[in-house]
């Protein structure tokens, strides 16, 4: 067996336990996560590849693929995903972006890279530091797959799903998350760069929630808002938050963490208030 194959088959190991398949249907998830908490991009599942086969099964399962007329960033094929719905599939001929490159592993760390850095760092040592310290996918990753997360089940799961979104759907999405899984306090991985890219090659190594602002090429590139943050969750865990936010609307009466009972967000006022109250009119 080659050392690509044997590579492959131990990728594959790692990533079937990160694709359990959720016990809630991708199309319902997507359906409860637009709805209650108001989202306004599609959630993105994302899929990492490293057996040709299943990218084969994916082609034939699918008949809406698209792939990027021309090479451009990942947090812009991730544009036509969140904002049109697409299903898009990308290689690294597909790849503009350098950084994205070195976090999936299609790039070598270079001098030009490390100077690229600079502007976020005092010295080309500590950008060098920097870079090696970024996740990074292990050599071998076939292509790339970014597609609603109603449409994850075409490529067999999602790895990661990722969600563009302002701070209270996010801190929603923390809260479920750490009910469901058990988890407190959350810890966060912020890189000087590659926030959408490195973003989920991180929780896609580490299998954990991230939470992590735009960086400046997602913002300039990706189109990613000043008001909006990225919420990245291990495609295996994204079930069980849906089904902990199913809880909270069946026990609490509404998706609002803010003011229970209230739709989404949930109205901003304070219980305390005495001046923001309402009272019924005699007729």
């Amino acid at each position: 067996m080659s050392q690509t194959e044997t590579q492959s088959r131990e990728n594959g190991s790692r990533t079937d336990r990160r694709r359990e398949h959720p016990t809630i249907p991708y199309e319902e998830m997507q359906r409860l996560l637009m709805k209650e908490l108001r989202l306004y991009h599609y959630p993105i599942g994302v899929r990492f590849f490293y057996d040709q086969r299943e990218i084969e099964n994916f082609k034939k399962s699918c008949d809406e693929i698209e792939s990027p007329l021309k090479p451009i960033t990942f947090c812009q094929w991730e544009i036509g995903v969140r904002m049109q719905g697409r299903v898009i599939y990308g290689e690294q001929k597909d790849l503009s972006c350098k950084n994205a490159r070195y976090c999936f592993g299609w790039k070598d760390l270079d001098e030009r890279e490390i100077k690229s850095h600079a502007r976020y760092t005092r010295d080309l040592g500590q950008s060098e530091r920097f870079i090696r310290s970024k996740p990074r996918l292990p050599a071998g990753l076939l292509g790339i797959a970014v597609a609603p997360l109603a449409k994850a089940g075409f490529f067999g799961g999602a790895d990661t799903v990722h969600f563009y979104c302002d701070p209270m759907q996010a801190y929603h999405l923390a809260v479920d998350y750490m009910a469901a899984t058990d988890t407190h306090p959350l810890h966060t991985a912020i890189t000087v760069s590659s926030s959408a890219c490195g973003g989920n090659v991180w929780t896609y190594q580490t299998g954990n929630f991230n939470m992590l602002p735009a960086c400046s090429g997602s913002y300039s590139a990706g189109k990613t808002e000043r008001g909006e943050v990225n919420v990245i969750i291990p495609g295996a865990q994204i079930g069980d938050v849906c089904q902990r936010l199913t809880e909270r609307i069946e026990t609490q009466g509404s998706s609002s963490i803010v003011r229970p009972g209230d739709g989404f967000p949930g109205a901003d006022i304070c219980n305390n208030c005495p001046l923001i109250a309402f009272k019924s009119v005699d007729a």
